[in-house]
């Protein structure tokens, strides 16, 4: 029997998948969680066999409980299970050694098969991630520049940008500066669509 906990934000979600999993007559979920942070206590006290994992969540991202795992040498499998097909998360996901890595628009029997090769010490990794990052144009932004631009999507002014990452606004303004010249563009906003559609945030 196959024991699996599941860390996904949204509740309907996360009750739908438990759902799904335990119709399997070898798998058995043990746990749910909807917060990064308890999800990784729940995931050290319970010691699954598979941990799947959402990326953005409260508390703590996938990746930071998928890296924290690593690094406690706990003998679990890692499945990233995600709506972002980005190179980034992607790259980082191999950093932490996850086993897995899909994308939620995936066909359901899609996340049973790669429990099921995972467990038999193999690694899955969704096709259309993996031609996407091989698609993808280097990136010429630093990380604190990905982060920047990031926020842009939701930080409309400089000063908002300069309170979210404790710098002062002239920094900022060299920050943004640096980027738009890095992208070939012109304005904050297609900055922020030229590193999406390229993947670089």
């Amino acid at each position: 029997m196959v024991s699996i906990f599941l860390a996904e934000d949204q509740q309907m979600l996360n009750s739908a998948l438990a759902m799904l999993l335990d119709l399997e007559d070898d798998f058995s979920v043990v746990g749910t969680e909807t917060d990064g942070q308890a999800a990784l206590e729940k995931v050290i006290t319970l010691k699954p066999d598979v941990a799947i994992l959402d990326i953005e969540m409260p508390g703590l991202s996938g990746l930071e409980i998928a890296k924290q795992l690593r690094l406690m040498k706990l003998d679990i499998k890692i499945i990233i299970l995600t709506t972002f097909a980005r190179s980034k998360y992607f790259k980082d996901a191999l950093t932490a050694r996850v086993n897995g890595y899909l994308l939620k628009d995936s066909p359901s029997d899609s996340l049973v098969n790669a429990i099921k090769t995972i467990m038999n010490s193999d690694t899955v990794f969704d096709p259309k991630l993996v031609t996407s990052v091989l698609n993808t144009v280097d990136n010429p932004l630093t990380d604190r520049e990905q982060e920047i631009l990031a926020a842009l999507k939701t930080c409309a002014s400089t000063k908002e940008l300069a309170q979210k990452f404790f710098l002062s606004e002239g920094t900022i303004r060299n920050y943004i500066s640096s980027i738009l010249s890095k992208t070939g563009t012109r304005s904050r906003l297609e900055a922020v669509n030229l590193a999406e559609k390229r993947n670089w945030i």
